[in-house]
């Protein structure tokens, strides 16, 4: 028997994404019971938000190991020899499918006004920006408001929970890990029934999200301790993300 390629990376896809669903809902139970992660407090602000340090700096040194070998040549191919107006237009066409479900987190979160503008950003973008691969919304001042379920469940008050570095994934916490297991649905991109178009556009979808941090390389090849610089600025950016740019004083 024959089995093509697209069927064991549709299989593989499928098995991925029930183990992060059964992952985040793991998480997400022990999150809320607070059972084997409550970390009394013992006056080092690291220790209570990264309990698991330990652990996170093995699973990163395995990602930079991945990074380095696969994800980092790959983004700087796209850069070199994919020419400007194609990556514009793919990155279009990706953002373009993930408008609605923007648009839905942000009526979840009480901004009616954003979701509005996320929904006509996909009409207007969906049909006169040619199936998204033009951009015609933002020239006429509607603007993309990203918000994901981690920050929704934010907003409704669910507690971060510790630091977590995940495999292949990278910087995380408890309640964004919960979240991640709805966003990986809730893109438009999973409602395609071609296995191989939907893979082309989430590989697409990765090596541009690294192509967009390769300014930041020299930082990060620079730092003293990268896992820090890494935890630090995804926590700080997460805490503004939440409270749209504006987060309160830390205690």
């Amino acid at each position: 028997m024959t089995v093509s390629a697209a069927a064991v990376s549709g299989d593989l896809m499928h098995r991925l994404a029930r183990f992060a669903l059964r992952l985040s809902v793991a998480l997400g139970l022990v999150a809320l019971t607070g059972c084997a992660i409550t970390v009394p407090f013992s006056g080092t602000p690291d220790v209570n938000r990264d309990p698991f340090e330990a652990f996170n700096r093995k699973v990163f040194t395995v990602n930079t190991l991945i990074d380095e070998t696969v994800l980092l040549p790959l983004a700087r191919a796209y850069v070199d020899y994919v020419p400007d107006v194609l990556q514009l237009i793919a990155g279009n066409f990706l953002a373009n499918l993930l408008d609605p479900y923007f648009a839905v987190n942000n009526l979840l979160q009480g901004k009616p006004r954003e979701a509005v503008s996320d929904g006509a950003r996909f009409v207007i973008n969906s049909t006169l920006g040619f199936a998204g691969f033009g951009d015609p919304a933002t020239d006429l001042g509607l603007e993309r408001h990203r918000e994901d379920f981690g920050q929704t469940l934010g907003v409704w008050g669910v507690p971060t929970g510790p630091y977590l570095m995940l495999p292949v994934l990278g910087p995380s916490n408890v309640r964004d890990t919960v979240g991640w297991g709805v966003d990986i649905y809730g893109g438009l991109i999973n409602r395609f029934d071609s296995v191989t178009f939907r893979n082309s556009m989430l590989g697409l979808g990765v090596v541009q999200s690294r192509a967009r941090l390769l300014p930041a390389q020299r930082v990060l090849d620079d730092a003293l301790d990268p896992y820090l610089l890494v935890r630090d600025s995804f926590l700080q950016r997460r805490r503004s993300q939440i409270y749209d740019g504006d987060p309160p004083d830390e205690d």
